[in-house]
């Protein structure tokens, strides 16, 4: 009777010992998931924030490291890449983009890289839009401005606000930027007297 007594002493501790270990083993797998959930709902809250100041509607979809590729109406390749991505639910054609950068590929083997803060694109019209710390970076010389669009049917870049184009040749300031891509010219415009008015042949490969 003794040695029946000692082992069901025995059974229940280590059924107990099982049963802390089970409930412990639980509590933290439960803060271990509670824990991974902090980073993805802070990262939203303050990715939610910066589109509202955008105008953007808390229930469109967003995308994340999103990707877009592939070949405008003059035969040029281009990439554009955004960090946040989202549709518009009442136009799910365009897509509002924060932190963008584009790539166009030339038929020549050059290419034009466009970085902004903000961006739109529409899907079906290929059309882009930057703004705000707009940069671009073609061969020897570098642009800044706070806005630039992109038409597909026109293959017209247009940059304007606060345009600067820094080059080996020279620097200058203007009102407005217009690169036609498929004949390869630039017109610079300006309201300002003190600015500069021209049109030049890209052949040479620089802004």
């Amino acid at each position: 009777m003794e040695r029946k007594k000692k082992l069901r002493i025995i059974q229940l501790s280590l059924l107990f010992l099982g049963l802390c270990i089970i409930l412990f083993t639980y509590s933290e797998n439960k803060n271990t998931v509670q824990k991974k959930e902090i980073l993805p709902k802070t990262t939203k809250e303050k990715i939610n924030k910066e589109l509202k100041g955008e105008n953007q509607s808390d229930e469109a979809n967003v995308f994340y490291n999103i990707s877009y590729s592939g070949i405008d109406l003059s035969g040029n390749r281009y990439v554009l890449k955004s960090k946040i991505a989202k549709t518009r639910l009442e136009n799910d054609e365009i897509i509002d983009m924060t932190e963008v950068e584009a790539v166009f590929y030339f038929k020549d083997n050059t290419k034009l890289n466009v970085s902004s803060k903000f961006g739109q694109y529409n899907n079906k019209t290929l059309d882009m839009g930057f703004k705000k710390n707009v940069k671009a970076n073609y061969q020897k010389s570098v642009l800044f401005a706070e806005a630039a669009e992109y038409s597909n049917s026109k293959s017209l870049l247009t940059i304007s606000d606060k345009v600067r184009v820094i080059d080996t040749r020279g620097n200058l300031k203007a009102d407005k930027l217009l690169f036609d891509l498929k004949n390869q010219t630039l017109n610079i415009s300006s309201v300002k007297s003190n600015n500069i008015n021209a049109k030049v042949n890209l052949d040479e490969k620089r802004f």
